[in-house]
């Protein structure tokens, strides 16, 4: 199994070098051969891509062989285009979303993957609600996250536990049969929503979350969960 791990980047000069060196070092299934990764960023306004382009793999103690990708966009267009441009350029057999803002643990990838690497799984979504220990933050981010995930499984008639998370893994042959339009936060829900139609199976795992406050650089606001609620109305309605 190659895995390719995608991260979609905005303006994490601060962060992107560290969660690169963390992804190479991360603890992997032996199912696992290959790593890619495919590092998209979303025509930042810091030093992200150069810090991008200077950045060099450190080779794997196990031995197993490290492609990196990077690709750049000249306007900012959003999370879910930086998705969709990474998504292009991967070639692994199972494809991992990794944000670049060190909030998800790249040591839990072995976790995330063992559904699929033992056939009861063709997506997973790692859940930062299933009990795994976490950064205690904002109450109202996640009641927002609560109420976005409920919304969106009384339409997908899924019963998820965090729609919203960053870690969703699965098989490539998913991308061949769903058509992703989304170009900012507008992903996750769409996502939920058209592989819920596809009957395949969907596994959640627990995971940490580390958190970070707004002045430590944390982007998504309220209008963000504003247009995730048109987002799910959308996906699951109208846009069928």
């Amino acid at each position: 199994m190659k895995l390719s791990v995608v991260i979609p980047v905005y303006n994490e000069e601060a962060t992107i070098g560290d969660l690169l060196s963390m992804v190479v070092a991360a603890p992997l299934p032996e199912a696992v051969s290959e790593l890619e990764l495919v590092a998209v960023d979303d025509c930042s306004s810091d030093e992200t891509w150069s810090e991008l382009e200077r950045w060099q793999p450190s080779e794997r103690e196990d031995g197993r062989g490290v492609t990196v990708i990077r690709k750049h966009h000249p306007h900012n267009r959003g999370k879910g285009a930086a998705l969709r441009t990474g998504f292009a350029a991967a070639s692994g057999d199972v494809l991992l979303i990794q944000d670049a803002d060190l909030e998800y643990d790249p040591t839990e990838y072995p976790a995330l993957l063992q559904p699929i690497i033992d056939s009861r799984a063709e997506i997973v979504y790692g859940s930062r609600f299933l009990g795994g220990p976490h950064r205690v933050l904002f109450y109202w981010h996640y009641l927002g996250n609560q109420m976005l995930t409920l919304l969106s499984n009384m339409f997908s008639d899924l019963n998820l536990t965090d729609m919203e998370t960053c870690y969703k893994v699965f098989v490539c042959e998913i991308l061949e049969r769903i058509t992703l339009k989304s170009n900012r936060f507008g992903f996750e829900p769409e996502f939920t929503a058209k592989v819920a139609r596809l009957g395949v199976r969907i596994y959640e795992v627990p995971i940490s979350y580390h958190g970070r406050t707004y002045a430590e650089g944390k982007k998504i606001g309220w209008m963000d969960g504003v247009a995730a609620i048109w987002s799910i109305l959308r996906f699951n309605i109208w846009d069928r």
